[in-house]
């Protein structure tokens, strides 16, 4: 056991080491590195000089050396970790890339791909940029000068050309340097509006890996969407057909690690490998070999990019080390990949997927055993147990490194986990099947990724239903605070759970928990409010509602400016299908976030304005095809219980202060009883056409929608008109216009509204209370 505590130590000496000389000059980096050498060489020796008592670990409580062997390892670990951080980050703050980065100058640079170029998210009216992790050969500036250079840059590209490249090979393209953010090694941000110019082909072994790759997708092509998108990814780790909606409740479950290549995946690969080779009766070193071999194909099969050697390592050779009837061979083995994996590459230390596969497999070598073992001693049968204790200390391992990333605690992480094991193994054996047979026999492929899809069916099923448990996230601090703490718990518990008294103290704590929590959950308005009949999505600086139109349906008014916030709200709201969407103008914060409506929803139809500006917009909201709505004025609606009525624009108005805002779509809408007034960014000029056009009691309303997120481009005689009793207004925190206006609210508090906020409420729902009254309910983060 000495030597695995020594290796261990070394282990976390390095990555501490590696994290701290990341945020500091290579100088100071190099400083650490020399003292810690010299204690690692000079303490033994001094130690030595005088009586050490040996020490005891609670891991079996058997003697081990003294202790200066563990200082000397950590040591050894601090200055190896030190010193090849502060080797790149003195390649990365070397000159003269740093000043042309802080010049933004432009130049001419040819990069070698490390990684596979993925689509960013971008935004109606924008092409999402191409994000391409890569290594600067050499940059030419507009003197003349070609300067070699050899660093770490991010390619963020305008072009799709950018996607057919492969890792490993080359490409010139003209670009704009930025400075990076720090923290990694990363050099520079090289924005690149052209299209880039490959030089050569990419390597044979990555070309070959395409094949197969583009033969999966191929065989998935004909499965449903979810499980034709994510079988892609749990077998290859191409997530390019994944579902956005699907990927995301795959993060509320716990279960993200199954949407792409994790050491799961290897570990199922390496270990059917092994049972082959064990019936085939092959002894331990023939086995070892072709396990390695095994997991070396599949490496080259889902890319060899740092996120699959990292998986391959720590999944790797803990298995091989188990495998081989060695248990006590896996924890220096785990150790033994994280000092050689942060020593060749030291931004894994700061790597969140690094610090999970890392926590994970230990977890699984270091808590699971004795977790399966204490099942047995009670009655559970080893498969039970097994199932039980594997996702369970995968979890508490794992736990508050998730915590302090997303600020939350997902307490459906473990059973969702346990009903998603027995699928995982036969999903991804099948769809390596699929992509190895696509080659040779297309059909074959087809009929394997066929059947793939059905243990697939079953892990969307669960990430759907684990996404829709209530409360199914306990908030919790994020950062590095919410992290320790939630260690410091886990910690406590799993040396307190030794003693019978802890243990039921835990356990009449949870059910008194669950308990107290059910009442109060039944009885009291959760969100969304039961019964609500409009929310004002808080999206920030833009426009998104959703109006009621049956179980799982909503009319939705707007998209907001970005995708996630406007399909957070729809999701809350369990928003599945929009039979209408009505975006009031193209502005981009008003259908910039049209792709997150879009993530996993059915839309029945579009409407909008015929006005063709902004130009770029409207060309890529109706670049969708969805089917357009007629919508003139006076034109009347009926969709799931909502009744919509078009006022305006009565006219196109034109060489207004905006002509777009004047010619937002105007609707009077009814539900529920309460009518609306949903007014877009319709400033003055519309304002008073739609008061010349109409009764002036035609515009009245129980509920404004303020147009123009309060801007003080508004008729008084308008409001007058309308007579709103509630107003929402849909504006951004600390935006830069100065909405809303201070005055146009006072004058609403004066007529009788009450005001409603998304930048200080967030979410707001009007609907009906117990007694029949308007209401109105908000949803604060």
């Amino acid at each position: 056991m000495s030597a695995d505590m020594r290796l261990a130590g070394a282990a976390l000496g390095c990555w501490s080491a590696a994290i701290g000389a990341l945020l500091v000059p290579a100088g100071a980096g190099w400083a650490v590195a020399g003292s810690a050498l010299l204690i690692a060489v000079t303490w033994p020796i001094l130690a030595g000089r005088r009586p050490v008592r040996a020490t005891r670990f609670l891991a079996g409580r058997r003697p081990v050396r003294a202790t200066r062997w563990v200082v000397a390892a950590v040591a050894a670990g601090v200055a190896c970790g030190a010193a090849a951080t502060a080797a790149r980050v003195g390649e990365r703050d070397a000159e003269p890339l740093r000043g042309l980065a802080a010049r933004h100058a432009e130049v001419t640079v040819e990069v070698r791909i490390t990684d596979d170029p993925r689509l960013g998210r971008g935004r109606v009216g924008r092409d999402a940029t191409v994000v391409v992790p890569a290594r600067l050969e050499w940059v030419a500036t507009g003197d003349g000068r070609r300067i070699a250079v050899g660093a770490r840059v991010l390619v963020l590209g305008a072009d799709r050309g950018w996607l057919g490249l492969l890792p490993g090979q080359r490409a010139e393209a003209e670009g704009r340097l930025a400075p990076a953010g720090g923290g990694d090694l990363r050099a520079a941000l090289v924005s690149a509006p052209g299209r880039p110019r490959p030089i050569g082909a990419a390597p044979y072994l990555q070309r070959a890996a395409g094949v197969l790759r583009a033969g999966l997708q191929r065989a998935c092509a004909g499965l449903p969407a979810e499980p034709g998108g994510l079988l892609p990814g749990l077998v290859v780790g191409d997530t390019s057909r994944l579902d956005p909606a699907l990927a995301d409740d795959f993060k509320t479950t716990g279960l993200t690690h199954l949407t792409a290549v994790s050491g799961a995946n290897l570990a199922i690969v390496v270990g059917l490998v092994l049972a082959v080779a064990r019936w085939a009766r092959a002894g331990p070193r023939v086995a070892a070999v072709v396990c390695v071999v095994a997991l070396a194909g599949f490496v080259v099969l889902v890319r060899p990019s740092p996120s699959v050697l990292r998986a391959a390592a720590m999944g790797g050779l803990a298995l091989v080390a188990l495998a081989l009837g060695r248990p006590r061979a896996a924890v220096p083995s785990l150790a033994a990949g994280v000092l050689g994996l942060v020593v060749v590459d030291p931004e894994l230390s700061v790597d969140a997927g690094f610090a999970l596969s890392v926590l994970a497999t230990g977890g699984l070598v270091l808590i699971a055993p004795r977790w399966r073992e204490a099942l047995q001693a009670r009655g559970w049968p080893r498969v039970a147990a097994e199932a039980l204790a594997v996702p369970a200390a995968a979890q508490a391992a794992c736990g508050p490194v998730i915590a302090a990333i997303s600020g939350g605690v997902g307490l459906a992480t473990v059973p969702a986990n346990l009903l998603a094991e027995p699928a995982v193994a036969p999903a991804t054996i099948l769809g390596l099947f699929s992509a190895v047979l696509s080659p040779l026999a297309p059909t074959a492929a087809a009929f394997a990724a066929w059947l793939a899809s059905w243990p697939a069916r079953w892990l969307v099923l669960i990430a759907h239903r684990g996404a829709d448990v209530p409360a199914g996230v306990l908030p919790w601090p994020s950062g590095t605070a919410g992290g320790l703490l939630l260690a410091l718990l886990v910690t406590a518990l799993l040396v307190g759970f030794r003693f019978p008294a802890v243990r039921r103290a835990v356990l009449v704590t949870a059910v008194a928990a669950v308990l107290g929590a059910v009442p109060v959950r039944l009885l009291a308005a959760g969100w969304p409010p039961p019964g609500w009949l409009i929310v004002a999505c808080d999206v920030g600086q833009g426009d998104a509602l959703a109006l009621a139109a049956g179980p799982g349906a909503a009319v939705v008014v707007d998209a907001g400016p970005d995708p996630e916030p406007v399909d957070g709200c729809l999701r809350r709201l369990g928003v599945r299908r929009v039979p209408l969407l009505v975006l009031s103008h193209f502005h981009a914060d008003h259908v910039g976030g049209l792709d997150g409506v879009l993530r996993g929803r059915t839309v029945g139809g579009l409407l909008a304005p015929d006005f063709a500006e902004p130009v770029a917009a409207r060309a890529a909201v109706l670049a969708h095809g969805l089917p357009r709505v007629a919508g003139p004025p006076g034109a009347a609606l009926d969709v799931g219980g909502v009744h919509l009525v078009v006022l305006g624009p009565v006219r196109p108005l034109t060489g207004t202060r905006s002509d777009p805002n004047n010619n937002s779509l105007v609707l009077a809408v009814t539900t529920g009883g309460v009518r609306l007034l949903l007014t877009g960014d319709a400033e003055t000029e519309e304002q008073l056409s739609l008061l010349a056009a109409d009764d002036p009691g035609a515009l009245r309303a129980d509920v404004l929608k303020v147009a123009h997120h309060g801007s003080p481009y508004q008729d008084e005689g308008f409001l007058e008109a309308v007579a709103p009793r509630i107003a929402l207004v849909s504006v951004g925190a600390g935006n830069d216009y100065g909405h809303p206006s201070p005055v146009l609210m006072a004058r609403l508090v004066r007529g009788g509204a009450q005001v409603l906020r998304t930048d200080e409420h967030g979410d707001l729902a009007v609907l009906r209370d117990g007694d029949g009254r308007l209401a109105v309910s908000v949803r604060r983060e």
